[in-house]
């Protein structure tokens, strides 16, 4: 296990003397400790003895967690006295292993030689917990830990374990008050289980808002796996809470693996990733989206025993050098319980339509990434352009394009520093491919006049709403659409150009329903669908045309693909086949 020190750190002084520490993160600054830092740092050795001197009590070994600008550890040593200098054993335990800190403020080298101070920067915590017990068994005194509020949040992974091990020994003077315990050597050791020893595993699944959690929920309860979603943490949440969470959601169902999607609920420092290690509990992150658009701004991706599942068979190998050994395509299915055939179609209903699509303009969202980027004018006027290009082009990432097709913006591409404007710009370049191509394909469907459910930017694609197309706003996924893809003749299907050669959700859906979709041709589709007997598909927009035109007139043939898409779908598409490819997977890898 090795330090990683994801941040800069500086010194700032206040009249000449050291005032805090500035960190730097992907270009965002922040300070460690806060203009209050000395006054709280000495009201923290204050909870030794309220109301008192600082002096540690009989019988109390205090145990910095976080040794700040030393101010604590000053007024501790103060009060001890240099009478105990000589002393064998130490009086003050520091837990702190941050170097770059460390460099600036100078107290390990300043306290190197001081018999009264013990310090433990082990990169392992529960190596650091062994070196307390010890150090509590050598003094014969109880362990108070006297945490510094930032360290947790600076690395939770580490500084949270800690200090959570310690509130199992002794009173954590920093927090809640609990009684005494007896020492226990591995604060995780309730969270370590034989793993895999049923038939179906137990999956402690994350929490997201991605569409996938249902499906997963609803065909693991059809499989008879037990399955627990939970919520352990949110963006912004205290990192010990998050941490908390996370092991008490661990302790109660004690899971086989760990399941989430696109990777949400991984933090960006790794401290669940960290945690997950440690405890050797397996995960499996099923990817619905271009992986390299989102693994970019984590410090640490993936824990020791991972598996990555992909929908875009392009993207196993990126996974695979990002840092997961074990990485498999796994496309997108459908839920048969919720995407099925109505009872009837009515052929009267207000929305039977002739030729519909379903989708995002990508308009606004566009100019939103754009706004999180603010690149140099000269990629930002060039965005139109490079945006139909990378749409036409074989390459699949946003940096490879420029770097073989435009070098002379590479510079201004590297001057984007930060990796939130760097993925903002290359998702705004997908994103623009996609509007683009989206917008092409549905201009050549105008002279059906075509239905589109999505947002108010297809109003600004196509400014004549009413006379060549109508708009519906968009529908709830589980409930609505369901019910509106059997009302269309010709459900058409624009796939993002985020995916080169993968398919969509909407490429099982549609036929789910016993509905009839004509989609854009993809690399991945001829190998889960015969093409011509279960699909119908277009190589270029201008195909668009000719084909509505025939589909439209010749419904016997709508309906015949469209069901022998169905049959397929129940036989090998389902999201209760494609949990059972995962759980052997799993199983595979990480049993025994």
């Amino acid at each position: 296990m090795t330090d990683s020190f994801p941040y800069q750190a500086e010194a700032v002084t206040r009249d000449g003397a050291l005032a805090d520490v500035r960190l730097t993160l992907d270009g965002k600054s922040r300070h460690l400790f806060g203009r209050a830092a000395r006054r709280d740092e000495q009201r923290l050795i204050q909870t030794l003895a309220p109301g008192g001197p600082s002096r540690p009590p009989p019988g109390v070994l205090p145990v910095l967690v976080g040794s700040g600008l030393g101010v604590a550890l000053a007024d501790l040593l103060a009060a001890i006295g240099s009478g105990n200098a000589q002393t064998p054993c130490p009086w003050v335990a520091v837990v702190d292993k941050e170097a770059p800190i460390l460099d600036i403020t100078g107290l390990r080298q300043a306290v190197a030689g001081d018999p009264r101070v013990a310090w433990l920067d082990h990169p392992d915590p529960v190596e650091v917990l062994a070196g307390l017990d010890a150090l509590a068994a050598a003094t014969g005194r109880r362990l108070a830990a006297l945490a510094q509020p930032a360290y947790p949040r600076l690395h939770p992974g580490y500084y949270g374990l800690i200090r959570q091990g310690l509130a199992t020994r002794a009173h954590d003077l920093t927090g809640p008050d609990r009684p005494a315990q007896s020492p226990v050597r591995d604060p995780l050791a309730a969270c370590r289980y034989p793993r895999f020893r049923q038939d179906l595993p137990r999956v402690l699944l994350l929490t997201s808002r991605l569409f996938l959690s249902g499906e997963v929920t609803a065909a693991c309860a059809r499989l008879g796996a037990p399955c627990r979603y939970v919520e352990i943490g949110a963006d912004e949440q205290d990192a010990e809470d998050f941490l908390a969470r996370a092991l008490a959601a661990v302790a109660a169902f004690r899971p086989d693996f760990v399941m989430t999607f696109n990777h949400l609920c991984m933090d960006r420092e790794g401290v669940l990733s960290d945690l997950l290690t440690r405890l050797e509990l397996p995960l499996a992150s099923w990817f619905a989206d271009n992986p390299d658009l989102m693994l970019g701004r984590f410090v640490r991706p993936f824990p020791s025993h991972a598996a990555a599942f992909t929908w875009d068979a392009d993207t196993v190998a990126g996974l695979a050098r990002g840092g997961c050994e074990n990485a498999f395509y796994l496309p997108l299915a459908a839920d048969v319980a919720r995407f099925r055939p109505p009872r009837r179609v009515d052929t009267d209903h207000p929305q039977g339509l002739s030729v519909s699509f379903v989708g995002n303009s990508m308009l606004i969202k566009t100019r939103k990434r754009m706004e999180c980027a603010a690149p140099h004018p000269e990629l930002a006027g060039r965005l139109e352009a490079l945006g139909r290009e990378f749409g036409q082009s074989p390459d699949r990432f946003v940096p490879d394009f420029l770097a073989a097709r435009h070098p002379e913006l590479c510079g201004h591409y590297r001057d984007l520093g930060t990796i939130e404007r760097t993925l903002a710009f290359d998702t705004a370049v997908v994103w623009e491919a996609t509007r683009q191509y989206r917008r092409d394909c549905l201009a050549r469907a105008m002279p059906f006049f075509p239905t589109i459910v999505g947002d108010a930017g297809w109003l600004e694609t196509f400014p004549d709403e009413g006379r060549s197309w109508r708009r519906l706003p968009e529908m709830a996924y589980y409930n609505q659409l369901p019910e509106f893809y059997p009302q269309c003749a010709v459900n058409l299907n624009i796939t993002s150009r985020q995916m080169k050669g993968a398919v969509n959700q909407r490429v099982f859906d549609v036929p789910a329903c016993g509905a009839f979709l004509l989609t854009d041709r993809q690399e991945q589709m001829d190998a889960l669908f015969t093409p011509g007997r279960e699909t119908v598909s277009y190589a270029h927009p201008d195909e668009l045309p000719d084909l509505v035109r025939h589909y439209l007139g010749h419904p016997g043939e709508r309906r015949r693909i469209a069901l022998a898409a169905r049959r397929r779908i129940l036989a090998e598409h389902s999201y209760d086949r494609r949990m059972e490819t995962l759980f052997s997977t799993m199983r595979r890898l990480f049993a025994g």
